[in-house]
């Protein structure tokens, strides 16, 4: 089967220019960001508009539920979930899309989640919250397992490991809560040149 061809998007420069300005602070508008780069106001919303449509750029809020925020979620683990071989990325991906939970239970549950490989099998990995860490066994155990069992089968799960997390450190490359943010946004004294990407 012949391999599919990857084809690179490159950002010019003043594409990336507007990125690190959007990285830096969310919120920004165009207009500031052309004050900032000296970019045309038109080209800067030019570019970013076409930033967004092609997927390279995105956009999330994160609420915090630790304890520096809501405190209601103060518990984290990462759960590692192997399912037996033959179970593929493409039938997990169509379950997904079909579970119900997903836009219900499992937004309570789970605060970040990946397909993965481990050991040639496909993977699932998720981080989950919960108020205590019996909160989120009970969550796993109560609500993902017999879902995932009913959608791939009841001997699906060969494997389940689990890691308790501690503090975020960084996070999409550039954010460094407990280093570098400051009422949502990079702070303004956080360097150009530490910002990825770099070139």
């Amino acid at each position: 089967m012949p391999k599919k061809e990857i084809k690179i998007q490159k950002m010019d420069i003043m594409e990336k220019k507007i990125v690190k300005m959007l990285i830096k602070n969310p919120r920004i508008t165009d207009m500031k960001i052309s004050e900032l780069t000296e970019i045309s106001y038109k080209t800067v919303s030019r570019k970013r508009q076409k930033l967004e449509n092609s997927g390279l750029i995105n956009y999330y809020t994160e609420l915090n539920t630790g304890t520096k925020g809501t405190k209601t979620l103060t518990s984290r683990h990462l759960y590692l979930i192997k399912f037996q071989l033959g179970i593929t990325q493409e039938k997990i991906i169509k379950e997904i899309k079909e579970e119900p939970n997903v836009k219900t239970i499992f937004t309570e549950l789970i605060y970040e989640s990946h397909l993965a490989e481990i050991d040639g099998h496909t993977s699932l990995i998720m981080i989950i919250e919960g108020e205590t860490d019996d909160d989120i066994n009970i969550g796993f155990n109560s609500k993902i397992v017999p879902s995932l069992k009913k959608n791939h089968g009841k001997d699906s799960i060969v494997n389940v490991s689990t890691i308790r997390l501690g503090k975020t450190i960084r996070i999409f490359h550039n954010y460094l809560p407990m280093i570098n943010i400051s009422q949502g946004i990079i702070k303004n004294e956080w360097p150009e040149t530490a910002i990825f990407p770099k070139k």
